[in-house]
């Protein structure tokens, strides 16, 4: 299945670093978990009124799970030790992509490779918004839009900033696409996004000049080309290194409102978006407001001509910000991950919000960690400490691996990621996005719990669309440390 490694659909189907919690004393509990029944194990659970097996209200906030986190201040990686590994990353992770180093004239055989393994169309019959088959002749004119006979030999490389959060698709098209009758929560178009002053690099147009095919750090995707600014290669890479800088630690803040610069006003900004501050002298003001009582962004705009334009912007000293990426610790991983607690899933960062991959990867981003963007990537990245699952490995081996793993540890199942956040009697409990949830009580009765959001829930009672526990189809362990 296309996308299988970022999809969370319903009921998708040891590295071990220093010790960050105690390990589980070998109790009744934990030796029935090692047996692996996790029916006897569900018939403890409350299943509550909202239908989240074992998750009671209080558990709902990230001051719980902080005091029970056994070293909840201790630092797991220093700045140096993440800016060593994020480097690393860059250095041997081919999905990411150290924009210094590309060349500065791309090939036409690099170009029309890129574009080549992102835009395919599925397999399956794909629907418009009212269920419809889209007819061949929409396909055909979007698959025309790729241009790929206007890729030249060779052309300079282009640089841009995205000045706001914008989608990055598959194909040069909006047309939203489905797969599934009256879903319509994943656009099967709709690949990631960008965020305000992140880099790309320009390596084509569409045939219409309403897109831009760009490759950012984390990803090559069609942008629309007004979400893009370009600039010297100077200008674009040297922007996100600047300092002072001001680094979103909330699950999305927003600037000021002005009616002077519409493109800076109420902009969108989400968590691990670092962004320089203006150098404006004091009592100045910004776009007819004092400053005194905010922090003055220098944001990329687009100019008339498309060119990178900066304007300061104004972002309130109360919004959710802090000078430096904050502390790797574990008091700090759950904070950031609860600050996004029913948020609404997107597909790709569709409706605003990210999708299980961005979300485990925008929390790490607010303390500095950087990630590839999708689950097959995170799940089998070298440059990130893990331990992969094979048929070899038993269900006492995989409940063992999971016991031992330390809070912000990434769990993933084939196209889901999920993030310990804690331990309640001894059950990992997870908080990830996803789309539902499938569990059985003590009884052996069937549940099922639409969520459709960033959820809490118990590990080990999940189970997957064909009945399979999560555990027992997991590929992966990801360490961050």
């Amino acid at each position: 299945m296309r996308h299988v490694h970022r999809w969370q659909s319903w009921f998708s189907q040891a590295n071990t670093g220093p010790a960050m919690r105690a390990k589980p004393t070998i109790t009744a509990a934990f030796a029935l978990l090692l047996a692996g029944a996790a029916q006897a194990l569900a018939a403890t659970l409350p299943i509550p009124p909202a239908g989240v097996i074992g998750v009671r209200d209080d558990m709902l906030a990230a001051g719980y799970w902080v005091a029970k986190a056994p070293a909840s201040s201790a630092v797991i990686l220093t700045p140096a030790q993440i800016a060593a590994e994020n480097a690393r990353l860059f250095a041997i992770d081919p999905s990411v992509y150290d924009l210094r180093k590309l060349a500065r004239s791309l090939p036409r055989a690099q170009v029309a490779a890129w574009i080549g393994k992102l835009s395919k169309l599925p397999k399956r019959t794909l629907l418009d918004a009212h269920n419809q088959p889209i007819p061949q002749p929409v396909l055909q004119s979007v698959v025309a839009n790729l241009a790929l006979d206007r890729i030249p030999d060779t052309a300079p490389t282009r640089y841009g900033l995205a000045i706001r959060r914008t989608a990055l698709r598959s194909f040069p098209t909006s047309l939203r696409v489905f797969t599934e009758p009256d879903n319509q929560d994943i656009d099967r178009f709709q690949e990631s996004a960008l965020f305000p002053g992140d880099p790309v690099v320009v390596a084509h147009t569409s045939a219409d000049g309403k897109y831009l095919f760009v490759v950012s750090p984390r990803y090559a995707a069609w942008v629309d080309r007004t979400a893009i600014a370009e600039g010297t290669v100077s200008q674009v890479l040297s922007y996100g290194e600047t300092a002072p800088f001001r680094i979103v630690t909330g699950a999305q803040i927003r600037t000021v409102f002005n009616p002077d610069v519409p493109a800076v006003s109420e902009l969108a900004l989400d968590m691990g978006t670092r962004l320089p501050l203006a150098d404006i002298p004091a009592g100045q003001k910004v776009n007819g407001q004092g400053a005194s009582e905010s922090w003055v962004l220098q944001l990329p705009t687009r100019a008339a001509n498309g060119a990178v334009q900066l304007q300061p912007a104004l972002l309130p000293r109360t919004a959710d910000s802090a000078p430096t990426a904050l502390p790797l610790t574990q008091a700090n991983i759950i904070r950031q991950a609860f600050k996004f607690l029913g948020e609404r899933y997107g597909w790709g960062d569709d409706y605003n919000g990210r999708d299980c991959s961005g979300f485990v990867s925008d929390v790490y981003r607010s303390m500095g960690v950087q990630m590839p963007r999708n689950t097959g990537d995170q799940a089998n990245s070298p440059a990130l400490p893990h331990r992969l699952f094979t048929a070899r490995d038993t269900h006492a081996d995989r409940v063992a691996a999971i016991a031992a793993a330390n809070i912000g540890d990434l769990v993933y199942i084939p196209g889901h990621v999920m993030m310990i956040i804690g331990f309640e009697n001894n059950e990992p409990y997870v908080i990830h996005d996803t789309g539902g949830l499938m569990f059985k009580d003590g009884a052996g009765r069937l549940h099922t719990t639409g969520t459709n959001e960033v959820t809490l829930s118990p590990l080990l009672p999940l189970l997957t669309r064909d009945g399979r526990a999560y555990v027992d189809v997991m590929t992966s362990l990801v360490q961050i440390r």
